[in-house]
């Protein structure tokens, strides 16, 4: 899970309610402050054990390069509420969350409405993908290509997650089928205290990433973890839809391999982006470097 390096809320950033058709998303919405040029609209989607504070870092830097950034809790995930049901977290449902999220930060204007008496169809945005949240991404991508002004996908891969994260995700969505999230938040601080793993120096981090754990929803745990480790490799219909793709990862990267996603770069189309001092979580590790390079690939597709 991705370890934000502070949790207050950042510069010209508010944290908001966002409506979609299975309830509403917890996010923080950061807009450019006064006399700031305005240019897009960015959501950004936290991976299988995230949230949006996984973000935080890079908020005000992208809203101070003049655009409006909503990081959201899927469903199910930290503030946002969720089915208990683990079939409510396949790909197609949450996606078709974040299609009401793209289409409601898209609207023309706050009633929907072309100025006209018409209806007009939401503007597209940019989006954003994190590790599953990628997945989650491309899902919304290939199901509404035109709700999507560019796709942005950060550490995350073609298909199911391999290896080591397989062998994680399995024992977390076995464990939420009988255990609650506090108690599996309880036992992994066991192990990481055996295997001697340091603890973030910040206090106030260190009880966020306890409460935020605790805040999953079990049925969440177990569906997400279904769809991670089920995924289907879609990067052909992906590179097929023509849209504008960032691949980018953390140097050392180890969810999904770094030759893996370079490998997936290249079949659609083109390179995969390393992001220097950082591993599975650029925007937390190194959000300068990160905020740069969202806004520069932004800046090139509105």
């Amino acid at each position: 899970m991705s370890t934000p390096p502070f949790v207050d809320l950042p510069p010209h950033t508010l944290a908001v309610q966002l409506p979609t058709a299975g309830g509403p998303l917890a996010a923080l919405r950061a807009t450019p402050p006064a006399g700031t040029a305005r240019n897009g609209i960015a959501v950004l989607v936290p991976g299988y054990t995230g949230s949006k504070e996984d973000f935080i870092a890079v908020l005000a830097p992208l809203a101070e390069a003049g655009y409006e950034v909503v990081a959201i809790d899927q469903r199910g995930q930290n503030e946002s509420a969720g089915p208990a049901d683990p079939d409510a977290y396949t790909l197609a449902r949450l996606a078709a969350d974040l299609a009401d999220v793209v289409d409601g930060l898209g609207a023309t204007t706050d009633d929907g409405s072309s100025g006209d008496g018409t209806t007009a169809s939401p503007a597209p945005i940019h989006v954003m993908g994190h590790s599953f949240g990628g997945l989650v991404a491309r899902e919304l991508a290939l199901a509404h290509p035109d709700r999507v002004r560019s796709l942005a996908l950060l550490d995350s891969g073609p298909a199911a997650i391999p290896g080591r994260s397989a062998e994680q995700a399995t024992l977390l969505a076995a464990a939420a089928g009988f255990m609650t999230s506090a108690e599996i938040w309880a036992e992994m601080q066991k192990i990481a205290a055996a295997e001697g793993a340091p603890q973030h120096p910040d206090p106030d981090v260190r009880a966020f990433l306890q409460r935020r754990f605790e805040n999953n929803d079990t049925g969440m745990l177990a569906g997400m973890g279904t769809s991670i480790l089920t995924a289907t490799d879609r990067t052909a219909e992906l590179a097929a839809a023509g849209l504008p793709l960032l691949m980018a990862a953390g140097v050392g990267d180890e969810a999904w391999p770094v030759q893996l996603q370079k490998e997936t770069a290249t079949r659609l189309g083109t390179d995969l982006v390393l992001i220097e001092d950082a591993a599975h979580s650029p925007a937390a590790e190194n959000p300068a470097a990160t905020a740069r390079l969202l806004a520069g690939f932004w800046a090139q597709n509105d």
